[in-house]
């Protein structure tokens, strides 16, 4: 009965540890920016500490784009396209309840004591800005922020899960409702 209560407690933690380590995906806009005028882009910058991340970053942005129509050009397109990559160490506490069993004592909890730890785990976000090419003004900007994994793979597959996200709705008014 014990065991069971240990893993159904690790159970419970690990869900809510991955529920709070989700991607969240964070989209602002210049509402007063007319988005039918812009057809083409150029890539202005991607800042990265990872240079290998350049072109990864790059042609997940363009395979979007590109499958909204959009046409990138390899200077002067109606809009400039910046893209910045960050990572930061984030820390959770954890807590799990032992033999949850007993009921609560005369002291107050549950009989059995408790252990805490704290998780340490990287988070990367990735920044997409788009800036009218005339007016060097920002009509655009998303983010997506998530946890980084050992695996370049994992990383891959969320930068590109990340990005979709992003484009979801670019340009804004282009969704069916």
């Amino acid at each position: 009965m014990k065991v069971r209560s240990v893993f159904a407690s690790f159970a419970i933690v690990a869900l809510l540890a991955s529920a709070s380590l989700a991607q969240h995906v964070k989209t602002d806009f210049d509402h007063n920016a007319n988005f039918s005028q812009y057809k083409t882009y150029s890539w202005e910058a991607v800042k990265t500490h990872n240079e290998l991340n350049i072109d990864r970053i790059k042609n997940a942005v363009n395979a979007d784009l590109t499958a909204k129509g959009w046409t990138q050009l390899p200077s002067g397109g109606s809009l400039s396209l910046v893209a910045m990559e960050a990572t930061k160490n984030q820390q959770t506490l954890n807590t799990v309840y032992n033999g949850m069993g007993g009921g609560w004592r005369w002291r107050g909890g549950f009989g059995g004591g408790s252990t805490t730890y704290v998780d340490n785990y990287k988070v990367g976000t990735l920044v997409l800005d788009m800036f009218d090419s005339q007016t060097k003004k920002l009509v655009w900007r998303s983010s997506s922020s998530d946890t980084l994994s050992d695996k370049a793979d994992k990383n891959i597959k969320n930068l590109n899960k990340g990005v979709d996200k992003m484009l979801k709705d670019f340009p804004p008014g282009s969704a069916k409702a």
